[in-house]
């Protein structure tokens, strides 16, 4: 074994048992960024650097799964997304759904997709959900996979998915008006029944939410990683447990 790799083991074994297992976030978002920037990086083409991200999220969730995290949510593609050129679209869309599939057949995790898959196309769309509906009621840890995924669309999508319900049991528009809490739209969202994250990950340096969990998120921990998606690593993970256990979380207090 090289001395590098030996010492980043000892390390990494050092970050581990310096964690307090009452500290650890119940709730882990991570916005999985920088695919494309690390392509160019090493001189090829985008599809690569997504294939190589995808390739990655296996490795988060079994370091999630080691320390104890109970939900992870991973932003895998925003609607702003779908406007890139159709071609990498149409690539970036059929790793993703195979990504989902694979997660799908180890039966490890329980999964659930949360976006717009109407802005999705069909085929894509059936295969995720046929994925979800394959390991959904798995009892292991929940991993909601965040695809053609908008906060600003999720909370409109929650509203009116409210304003239905109330209509279909005869509430008139100002009776909701009148009504209406912030719990009721939570339930509405589509992680409904999950607890909020505690903490939200970035990588690849760029130090904004660009509209990831917005209703959720608003008393969650940030950490911004420098390293790019592909090559993020388990002591990324653990440093940013670290980082989160050693904040005085006031929850708006």
């Amino acid at each position: 074994m090289r001395e590098p790799d030996l010492l980043y083991q000892l390390y990494e074994r050092r970050l581990v048992a310096a964690l307090d297992p009452e500290r650890i976030p119940r709730h882990v978002g991570v916005i999985l960024d920088g695919n494309r920037r690390w392509a160019r990086a090493v001189g090829t083409a985008p599809a690569h650097g997504h294939r190589r991200g995808a390739d990655k999220i296996t490795e988060l969730l079994e370091w999630s799964e080691e320390v104890g995290v109970e939900v992870v949510t991973l932003w895998m593609l925003s609607t702003d997304n779908l406007q890139r050129d159709p071609v990498e679209v149409a690539d970036l869309l059929d790793i993703i759904a195979t990504a989902v599939e694979t997660l799908a057949t180890t039966g490890r995790w329980s999964l659930r997709v949360v976006g717009s898959l109407d802005l999705l196309p069909d085929p894509i769309a059936e295969r995720l959900r046929a994925a979800q509906g394959r390991a959904e009621d798995v009892r292991g840890m929940q991993v909601n996979v965040a695809i053609g995924y908008g906060g600003r669309d999720e909370i409109a999508d929650a509203v009116r998915s409210m304003l239905r319900e109330r209509a279909s049991a005869g509430q008139s528009l100002e009776s909701v008006a009148e009504s209406l809490t912030v719990d009721d739209i939570a339930d509405h969202l589509y992680t409904k029944g999950q607890p909020d994250p505690d903490l939200v990950i970035r990588t690849s340096g760029e130090q904004r939410l660009g509209g990831f969990l917005l209703w959720q998120s608003v008393h969650s921990e940030y950490y911004f990683c420098e390293a790019y998606w592909p090559d993020f690593r388990r002591v990324d993970f653990l440093r940013a447990l670290r980082d989160y256990a050693q904040r005085e979380r006031r929850l708006g207090r």
